[in-house]
């Protein structure tokens, strides 16, 4: 988990989108290697949950241990409300980047792909709205109807995201890649990762699902990269050589 975790980290679209700000390629391509490296300020959050789960055994639900330790504690209400009000503020920024995120790489890189030359800049806009809305009640019924942990939910989407990521790589430190052996990488390791996910007793080991895609998806990457034919090299040049 801590290796897909550590994957899908780094290319997050609301994280990795930020990249084109980079001042130049070469720091564009490292913020890709050193992205992960993010997850170290996490190991004080995961002990603090540790801690707190061996102190209160008794509560149900594991993702909100953090609240259940501050509601016991002898603190002033005001600290406690601040630091509520510091938390919400934390998810709210971090729920409005995701949903812009998904609802515009779904309308500028899915439907204006399938059909080309039909939108224009106000119908993208207005599409984006709706998708805003749309993935908002989404997450709405995942978190209030639907009896799914934060956990799961987090872990879940980290195998399909960590996919995006041997494409990167590739993209920056593999000539040979080719996109044909992209588009056969990416495609197999989320089927992978979404069988595994649904039908867990498939696994042949008891490790994450993200894993076993990531395996298949690299190894397509690989094989149909090196059976198909290369890219024009001044193409290739272009993101290798900058």
């Amino acid at each position: 988990a801590v290796l897909v975790s550590a994957a899908g980290f780094s290319v997050w679209p609301h994280l990795f989108m930020r990249s084109y700000a980079a001042k130049s390629d070469r720091n564009l391509r490292l913020s890709v290697v050193l992205y992960p490296t993010f997850l170290i300020f996490l190991v004080p959050i995961l002990l603090i949950g540790f801690s707190g789960i061996v102190a209160f055994p008794g509560v149900e639900q594991a993702d909100s241990i953090l609240p259940h330790i501050l509601m016991q504690l002898d603190l002033n209400p005001l600290v406690i409300g601040l630091f509520c009000a510091g938390a919400l503020a934390a998810s709210m920024s971090s729920g409005d980047a995701i949903l812009h995120s998904a609802a515009s790489i779904g309308v500028r890189d899915g439907i204006s792909k399938i059909f080309p030359n039909s939108l224009n800049d106000r119908d993208e806009r207005k599409l984006i709205q709706m998708f805003v809305i749309l993935i908002g009640l989404v997450a709405y019924l995942f978190a209030v109807v639907i009896d799914v942990s934060i956990v799961a939910l987090l872990l879940g989407s980290y195998g399909g995201v960590a996919q995006i990521l041997p494409v990167v790589l590739a993209m920056f430190y593999w000539r040979r890649a080719t996109k044909a052996g992209a588009l056969a990488g990416l495609i197999g390791g989320i089927i992978v990762n979404t069988l595994c996910l649904i039908f867990p007793e498939i696994k042949p080991l008891p490790m994450h699902e993200g894993i076993y895609g990531l395996l298949v998806n690299i190894s397509l990457l690989s094989v149909v990269s090196l059976l198909t034919k290369p890219d024009e090299p001044g193409r290739v040049s272009k993101f290798i050589d900058s």
